[in-house]
């Protein structure tokens, strides 16, 4: 497995692709018209428009860069493939919380389609590292910025 390996549901992969193309076209032929606009503006040397212009198109550029990158490093994950014996990415774990007393209910996924507050965490964050490999019935102790957490993985599903 490459080290900077992405993985990525069939729906996150598409998502990918649909905003690597927005900016490729809307995203250039707006960031263009600015440019050209500022110019219209005169000296170049002091003219904060044309600045302001430059900078969102490197912006652009690098976020592009990094869209392809990640594409061309994605492992689009089969549901057939997740395995419910052991946590692995694109696993569905139910977690209970013995910190704060309550269950959970996580997917670990890519750190691309990572969004804790839909409980969606990166295999990449302490909690979805501290949780793979690890089977239905086991505890697992976690070091957080936030302190030790100490999670029961109760199932584990597709």
């Amino acid at each position: 497995m490459a080290a900077n390996q992405t993985f990525l549901t069939a729906e996150g992969y598409k998502q990918l692709t649909e905003e690597l193309e927005a900016l490729r076209t809307a995203g250039r032929d707006q960031i263009a018209e600015k440019i050209k606009e500022a110019r219209s503006f005169g000296d170049l040397s002091e003219n904060a428009e044309y600045d302001e212009a430059m900078n969102e198109q490197a912006i652009m550029e690098a976020k592009i860069a990094r869209l392809e990158e990640e594409l061309k490093n994605a492992r689009i994950l089969d549901e057939d493939e997740i395995s419910t014996e052991v946590v692995g990415i694109g696993s569905h774990v139910t977690v209970y919380d013995h910190t704060y007393r309550e269950e959970l209910k996580l997917q670990i996924i890519g750190k691309s389609q990572a969004n804790p507050e839909e409980n969606r965490i990166s295999d990449e964050s302490p909690v979805g590292k501290a949780l793979l490999g690890h089977k239905a019935g086991e505890t697992v102790e976690i070091e957080t910025p936030g302190g030790v957490l100490t999670l029961e993985i109760k199932g584990i599903t597709q």
